[in-house]
């Protein structure tokens, strides 16, 4: 039996019902344009990576899509995504819809006359979430240099 978190995010939500916080996510949008991949320093010193960013939408709305590496030339203005378990992310305060590596996003043969490109979740700046201090607690800090009392 699966669980109930499992089977209520199967259900496909519009671009509209998206927030900063959306996660495991189905919807279907269709691809209004792609842009030029940029090439971005890896983390640690890592390869570098390519990354497109896609405007998608709905009837309700439209998203920026991250598309990274091989992900850049497999869809073109016109396509119509199916995507599975997809999230959204802050990009400098602004909304993008990604794939993820638990992630599907396949072509479908769906029809979708119109988009909504009067809506634009990613024009619009998100506050970034503060998370609260908390301080550290034992261990190396609290006891000092050499975890204890010093005696000569």
């Amino acid at each position: 039996m699966e669980p109930a978190t499992e089977s209520a995010s199967a259900q496909t939500v519009k671009v509209k019902d998206l927030t900063p916080q959306s996660r495991r996510v189905n919807l279907v949008v269709k691809v209004i344009g792609v842009g030029e991949p940029k090439e971005i320093p890896g983390r640690f010193g890592g390869e570098p990576k390519k990354v497109a960013d896609a405007q998608v939408g709905d009837e309700t709305g439209t998203i920026l899509l991250s598309l990274w590496q091989e992900q850049i030339g497999s869809v073109c203005e016109g396509d119509v995504l199916s995507i599975e378990n997809g999230y959204v992310s802050l990009v400098q305060g602004h909304m993008r819809l990604n794939i993820g590596k638990y992630g599907k996003m396949t072509k479908t043969d769906q029809e979708m006359k119109e988009v909504n490109t009067e809506v634009d979740l990613s024009a619009a700046e998100h506050p970034r979430e503060s998370r609260p201090f908390r301080p550290r607690r034992g261990g190396y800090q609290s006891r000092g240099r050499y975890g204890g009392s010093r005696r000569f």
